[in-house]
């Protein structure tokens, strides 16, 4: 995969063409270079040396292989996550893939609902929240022919909207595809290979120039020869194997987490999560199954309770809103007809209640407790307590006035009890999460009293450090919020979204698990975004992971392989880097000094194939998932520097004993060899079966090379006394290393 450009989403595809898949992982500045490379070999007839581009096509093979094979199956699961709109024909509510609409179909709109085309309002009254559009978070009303764009969502309410622009003419096609807003999200790795791909172009062509042309003219060294020098510099400087090593690490986690029904829509966030540390959960539908039961309704005077239960049943047949309270109270309360409608306002997340206005009757309203009593009843707060949602159902005479704010003199008539069951394993996960330092918080919509119920249940330990956010002046400085409490109640969605980048603020790498529409802002802000598929069409669309069994515990296994990708790559990135470093180094000295490069290509091919590329990849299989306590860079150029000064120091020993040029590049050579089967041993630690394995089969099979072709690998044979010195300085550089890393404490080569 090509770390140098952005991934695109296609129209009908979350994941990247074939096309575009093979075309960015040939076109990359490090196969470009190489390619150069093999070229001025061929020029020079150095054809031999030119089998290292062999190892590069391989590496391009199994990128692309495993990306497309990654892409077939996040395909598939799209499949299951395709955004569907419901529209009306011939008098009857069909469902069909939101990408097959075309102009004049009428569409069914309901709270949750994404808006995928253009479209006009030509009968029922919705609310629209356009943040993805416009930034602006406050819902909108719509009403008859009032118009709306396709990437905002249905907060509140239900109507139909005739198309007038879909595809690439709606608004959201124009605005290059805003509603499957892909995050840039934050990948440590691509962008320290950035960094090091930067460095090394900056370096390589004007060193591999000056080495050219003092072999060539200062020292006047046959073309061919030159060539090979500078060549066998420039290859020791490109870290291609990395690059490679990356792609396919990914690519493997989204083909393991596809066949667990996860649905990774950006790669990069595999890899993000790994590193988040505190977790923001929505309560219903995440920590709960989000299917709601009426457990009880409490009536407030029961010798009205046949009145009683009338209205609420009139409410219910004519409230158009279609969120899980009202879904439950569907299957409670029989269908009432009634012609005698003025004015539906549906139930929104922001004002926490709904009105229904009927003529001859007055106006019925159903929200929350404390938008009815002041204080709250007694059996009210211990139903909360216990964990259920509670709502109030009221009436007045009045007529509802179009205004936001609930009028005086409503009288409650009803307490309205929904159970909320916490999902499987919910417990289990939590407490994987606080084993592994994740801090979790429940930020919800609900009533203090329910949500502490429900965190408590859920096996929170902070359930008790909990605010009622309702409560607060505007002025609030969310950053001391978030260190003080684990639990928000009564949270805005604007709310949720200022949660979020406070953490952010105080340095937090922040996931958000949600569902439904009032997590959008709070989706779009997190450094990762998670949904189940039970939730909304407009959050399943933004999020980068999707959970299409809707099993939050799930989550664990997200995080297990992206911190298995980090772990792996950072591990073995150090033997990379050796190379690297030694190479920019020696080929500096070689410059001051007017030295020849003292290898070759081939020999450099040797040690990538045989000491970088198998060790590295068969710890695919590793199942390492610790915490990660130190950035990638870092830890790799730190645990490389030392074997690569060791190596170059120990170069520099040989290069003043009174033998051969010939038999110093051979002993330099073999101590290069040694050096780097010490950082890969030293990575292995501590040892498995599959680590002993490796660190075996990498030594018998080098030496066996060696041995077998010391003709094209450009060494002779050593005297006794050349292989003594060869020992000697090599347990020298040992000790010193060994002091090295005792004096730091034992670096590890993990995380």
């Amino acid at each position: 995969m090509s770390i140098h450009k952005k991934e695109e989403i296609n129209k009908d595809s979350l994941s990247r063409s074939v096309k575009e898949i093979v075309w960015e992982n040939v076109w990359t500045l490090f196969n470009v270079l190489n390619f150069v490379i093999a070229i001025l070999l061929f020029m020079a007839k150095a054809y031999t040396n030119m089998l290292f581009i062999v190892i590069i096509v391989i590496n391009i093979l199994i990128s692309i292989t495993q990306e497309i094979k990654a892409k077939k199956m996040v395909d598939e699961l799209s499949l299951l996550n395709r955004p569907q709109v419901t529209i009306l024909k011939e008098g009857k509510e069909i469902q069909m893939d939101a990408q097959d609409l075309v102009k004049n179909e009428e569409m069914v709109l309901k709270s949750g609902y994404q808006i995928c085309a253009d479209a006009i309002v030509s009968k029922g009254t919705i609310e629209v929240n356009e943040s993805l559009l416009t930034g602006e978070s406050d819902s909108v009303v719509k009403e008859k022919g009032d118009p709306l764009f396709s990437g905002s969502f249905v907060v509140a309410g239900t109507c139909l909207a005739k198309v007038t622009h879909a595809g690439s003419e709606s608004y959201i096609g124009k605005l290059a595809a805003a509603v499957k807003c892909e995050k840039d999200s934050e990948s440590e790795l691509r962008s320290s290979m950035q960094k090091v791909t930067r460095l090394t172009s900056w370096l390589i062509i004007p060193i591999g120039v000056v080495l050219f042309v003092e072999a060539f003219v200062l020292r006047q060294v046959s073309f061919s020869a030159s060539i090979v020098a500078m060549s066998a510099a420039l290859l020791g400087m490109l870290l291609k194997g990395l690059v490679l090593l990356i792609s396919v690490f990914l690519a493997n986690g989204v083909i393991r987490l596809s066949k667990k029904k996860i649905l990774v829509q950006d790669m990069n966030a595999l890899e993000t999560l790994a590193h988040v540390d505190v977790l923001c959960v929505d309560k219903t539908g995440t920590l709960t199954d989000g299917n709601l039961k009426v457990r009880d309704i409490q009536f407030l005077n029961g010798k009205e309770k046949a009145k009683i239960e009338h209205l609420l049943d009139l409410y219910v047949s004519m409230s158009t809103d279609n969120n899980a309270t009202m879904d439950a109270l569907r299957t409670t309360c029989p269908y009432e007809p009634c012609e005698q409608v003025t004015v539906r306002l549906p139930f929104s997340s922001k004002r926490k209640w709904g009105a229904v206005c009927l003529n001859e009757i007055g106006t019925l309203y159903l929200g929350a407790p404390e938008r009815f009593f002041s204080t709250l009843p007694l059996n009210i707060r211990t139903a909360m307590e216990q964990g259920f949602r509670v709502v109030v159902f009221g009436y007045s005479e009045k007529t509802w006035d179009e205004n936001e704010q609930l009028p005086d003199g409503i009288v409650p008539l009803c307490v309205i009890l929904f159970e909320d069951r916490i999902r499987a394993y919910v417990p289990q996960t939590l407490a994987f999460f606080e084993k592994e330092k994740v801090n979790v918080k429940v930020i919800s919509g609900d009533h203090i009293h329910t949500v502490c119920a429900i965190a408590k249940k859920a096996g929170l330990k902070g359930w008790k450090k909990a605010i009622d956010l309702s409560k607060l002046e505007v002025s609030v400085d969310y950053a001391d919020l978030c260190q003080q409490y684990d639990v928000f109640a009564r949270v805005t969605p604007r709310q949720k979204q200022k949660l979020v980048l406070a953490l952010q603020k105080e340095g937090h790498r922040v996931a958000m698990a949600g569902d439904g529409v009032n997590d959008l802002l709070a989706l779009k802000a997190a450094d990762c975004s998670i949904v189940v598929a039970q939730g909304s069409d407009a959050a399943r669309q933004i999020s980068q992971i999707v959970l299409l069994e809707s099993d939050f515990t799930n989550l664990p296994d997200i995080v297990k392989e992206g911190r298995k990708v980090v772990h792996n790559v950072t591990r073995t990135a150090g033997v990379f880097f050796i190379k690297t470093i030694y190479s920019i180094l020696l080929s500096i000295f070689c410059v001051i000094g007017n030295f020849g490069f003292p290898f070759i290509p081939i020999q450099i091919t040797l040690i990538d194939a045989a000491m970088e590329a198998y060790p590295s990849f068969l710890t695919i299989f590793e199942n390492d998932i610790r915490p990660i306590r130190n950035r990638f860079l870092n830890t790799a150029i730190r645990n490389a520097l030392p074997f690569s000064i060791s190596a170059l120091v120990m170069m520099g020993v040989v290069a003043l004993l009174p033998f051969s040029i010939q038999e110093q590049h051979t002993m330099m050579y073999i101590l290069l060899i040694l050096t780097t089967m010490a950082a890969v041993i030293k990575s292995c630690v501590p040892f498995t079966k599959m680590r002993l394995f490796i660190c075996v089969t990498m030594i018998i099979g080098t030496f066996a090379a060696l041995w077998l072709f010391p003709a094209l690998l450009d060494i002779t044979a050593l005297s006794g006394t050349q292989i003594i010195w060869v020992l000697l300085i090599f347990c020298g550089g040992t000790v010193v290393l060994y002091g090295w890393f005792h004096f730091k404490g034992g670096i590890e080569y993990g995380i």
